[in-house]
């Protein structure tokens, strides 16, 4: 069996503690760390170097898809599985176009992780049987095109938008993200700008529709 170092980020303690208990049952697997949000889930990867992350899609402070780019930005061989309790082909090329390699419905995990974790071990792609095999190669076509609307944001902009949706107000935006006052409040006013919301609350609307954060 091929040795392992994994972390774990959900925001939910007793389903993460249920991912424990799976990988605890394969020899040569190591739980290194945990993370309850996707901010801690980049800093612990920093730290401990796994071989694979295991990221919720939606968490606190900073999404899934966003920890698993920033994860890989610091160590492209990172392999990241994404879980999440949404099914959509728009999701499955969000995924894929975020780096991650795998893709696993919360109500699966408890049937598939072991394997989903061997299968990109194993340098192979995973995907929760629900989803339909036309979803992944119609994005294999589409040559890894950039469909979703979040991409208009870049990285930073992402990662304030969810701040914001979140109730940060410009204050916690620049503690979070240690930058100033004034350099968080003309990243919101460009976001605003570049999406065309005229309302905050229509940012939240965004970014829930975008899974950015949960309704």
């Amino acid at each position: 069996m091929k040795a392992a170092r994994i972390l774990i980020a959900d925001d939910h303690e007793l389903f993460r503690r249920g991912l424990t208990a799976e990988l605890s049952q394969v020899a040569g697997w190591t739980l290194v760390a945990e993370a309850a949000n996707g901010r801690d889930a980049v800093t612990l990867a920093a730290e401990h170097n796994p071989d694979v992350v295991v990221l919720d899609l939606t968490m606190p402070e900073l999404n899934g898809l966003d920890a698993a780019r920033a994860i890989l930005a610091a160590n492209a061989d990172a392999r990241i599985l994404i879980l999440t309790a949404h099914e959509s082909e728009q999701l499955v090329r969000e995924v894929l176009s975020a780096g991650a390699r795998g893709y696993v419905l919360k109500s699966d995990a408890g049937r598939v992780l072991i394997a989903a974790l061997h299968a990109l071990l194993e340098g192979r792609l995973f995907f929760t049987s629900n989803v339909a095999r036309m979803v992944v190669d119609g994005y294999l076509r589409a040559g890894n095109q950039d469909t979703a609307n979040t991409t208009a944001l870049s990285a930073r902009e992402r990662e304030i938008v969810q701040l914001l949706a979140e109730g940060s107000s410009n204050k916690d935006v620049a503690r979070v993200l240690n930058i100033s006052v004034k350099t968080a409040e003309t990243h919101r006013a460009n976001i605003m700008s570049k999406m065309g919301f005229a309302s905050l609350a229509e940012l939240v609307r965004y970014a829930v529709r975008n899974k950015i954060i949960e309704p």
